[in-house]
């Protein structure tokens, strides 16, 4: 029988939410990978069907989690390809829709500023990875990317080539760092591209840019990842819908 290690002023079923999350960031099962029925874990913590139901469907409520019908339940896999779509214009001369190639200029060990510490939950000059790269359609700049993470969990990437590793990082961070990705929220500002920027974009300074940042977390909501990226407002679309 296991025990339920978190605050015990909450309700039960938050508990094991709790517990069941932090097993998830824990790479207990992996992303795509059924979890047991909820009579085994009913019995792996003595708890009613009703309690680990109930945990269950919060997770699933949250996006952790998704029930697939007759197969049981599994871990979620977000698909975060699709923000950039959502926000920015990529496409080809003839409308057709493309993934930007990934060109990596800088991975580096540093002492965190205090935006990149206070976005992490780190202390100010906490190790951490700066990483900047492009994104290119045709050999052009589109976005230019500034990320960072938390040393700790990511100090493998220091060791290995990225530019050998294909244009998308989460996969990397799972397959390099067993670092999963599991959910991030993303803010949209404007801004005048300073020089640094500009220069990586190859377009004036000042010119009007759009800003994405993005906190990841993994399933237990820890900070993984802190990004900003900038693209020029020519590619920027915004569209939402209103019932």
């Amino acid at each position: 029988m296991k025990s339920l290690s978190s605050d015990v002023r909450l309700p039960l079923y938050q508990r094991l939410r709790d517990q069941l999350a932090e097993q998830i960031a824990n790479n207990r099962w992996r992303p795509g990978e059924a979890i047991p029925t909820e009579a085994v874990l009913s019995a792996e913590y003595q708890l009613s069907t009703g309690t680990v139901r109930k945990a269950i469907d919060a997770l699933v409520s949250e996006g952790v989690l998704e029930r697939q019908q007759g197969r049981g339940t599994f871990i979620r896999r977000p698909q975060f390809q699709s923000s950039l779509f959502r926000f920015f214009r990529f496409q080809s001369a003839s409308g057709e829709r493309r993934v930007p190639e990934s060109r990596i200029l800088s991975v580096e060990p540093v002492a965190a500023p205090s935006a990149v510490a206070q976005a992490l939950g780190l202390p100010v000059d906490a190790p951490v990875i700066r990483l900047v790269r492009v994104r290119l359609l045709d050999v052009k700049p589109v976005l230019a990317e500034e990320i960072w993470l938390p040393r700790n969990r990511f100090q493998a990437l220091l060791e290995i080539d990225l530019s050998q590793k294909g244009p998308l990082l989460y996969p990397i961070y799972e397959e390099v760092c067993g670092q999963v990705v599991a959910y991030a929220e993303e803010t949209l500002t404007a801004e005048s591209v300073n020089e640094v920027h500009a220069r990586l974009l190859q377009v004036p300074v000042n010119s009007p840019v759009v800003v994405i940042e993005r906190l990841a977390r993994d399933y237990a909501g820890n900070p993984l990842e802190w990004r900003r990226s900038r693209g020029h407002a020519e590619h920027f679309r915004y569209s939402v819908e209103i019932r």
